[in-house]
């Protein structure tokens, strides 16, 4: 296969196995899927039956990596202690719900300070997320830590924040990195032509290293470079632009990390059609090197 492995987030409505299926329906070679409600604390435990449904799906569809989204309500950072804990336990819980379905890798936001500080905040969040990988010791999920845009008291906007947080928990390799594009160009760091993607992209690897990065997040900016405001549109049609796509499906760095799109779609997923397609064209042919 040329290219990297491309794909979306897709909906698990009437049960896990279905968004499979729907990602094979529009031709995805990887999805993004929550594990449970996004909403709620707490889901209905997995059945046999659904394991199994899941399980058949994978062979079925050869969709591959299959990457799980946290649920919103999850903030690590909350200076609250009643709501750090439900917030550690349902990353728990998340966290078996994905190593029973056999997905490897899941994206968490690290979470809000909440107006304690930005120190005080990554502190809390080092702590949340020591406590769940204690408690989920041998499992083989990792977590993703997702860059973000720094909307309010958000932290991991700053590459700065996600290598402190894995340094702090001693260079787990239970831990890495989801990179957002509307996010980080949000955040400040440019992607919109060679000069800044190659800048952006040698200050991830000098202070996180690509190695921790396994997953991208697709998405087009409606907001400007360095606004700290997140809000995704449709690829080629915002403040990322066009260029910083092609870059991104051509760097041969990136080969084997699965790149999702998060941007809005219908029930009947026109959208994403769409932009995978738009996002194939861009992919260059691969050269023959041989004389």
């Amino acid at each position: 296969m040329t290219g990297p492995r491309l794909g979306a987030h897709m909906s698990i409505a009437g049960g896990p196995a279905n968004a499979l299926y729907r990602g094979a329906s529009i031709a995805c070679d990887a999805i993004q899927m929550f594990v449970g409600s996004p909403n709620r604390w707490r889901s209905k435990e997995l059945t046999a039956p659904e394991i199994e449904d899941f399980a058949q799906a994978v062979a079925q569809t050869d969709i591959h990596p299959i990457v799980a989204h946290s649920a919103y309500l999850i903030n690590l950072g909350s200076p609250d202690d009643a709501l750090f804990e439900r917030s550690r336990d349902l990353l728990i819980h998340e966290l078996g719900r994905c190593a029973a379905l056999g997905i490897r890798d899941h994206v968490l936001h690290p979470g809000a300070h909440m107006g304690a500080g930005e120190e005080p905040g990554l502190e809390r969040i080092a702590d949340g997320l020591r406590q769940a990988i204690a408690a989920t010791a041998g499992s083989p999920v990792r977590i993703l830590l997702e860059t973000t845009a720094g909307m309010g008291t958000h932290l991991g906007h700053r590459f700065e924040h996600l290598a402190w947080l894995i340094d702090r928990l001693d260079g787990s390799e239970r831990l890495g990195v989801c990179l957002d594009t509307a996010h980080v160009l949000a955040a400040g760091y440019d992607l919109r032509d060679p000069a800044g993607y190659e800048a952006t992209f040698a200050a991830f690897d000098a202070l996180i290293g690509l190695d921790r990065l396994r997953c991208l997040h697709l998405n087009d900016s409606l907001k400007a470079l360095d606004s700290h405001v997140d809000r995704h549109t449709w690829i080629g049609q915002g403040e990322v632009g066009l260029i910083a796509f092609e870059l991104l499906v051509n760097d041969p760095r990136l080969r084997d990390v699965p790149m999702l799109l998060e941007t809005p779609k219908g029930d009947d997923l026109k959208e994403d059609v769409e932009a995978l397609a738009l996002l194939r064209s861009l992919i260059r042919p691969a050269h023959n090197d041989e004389t």
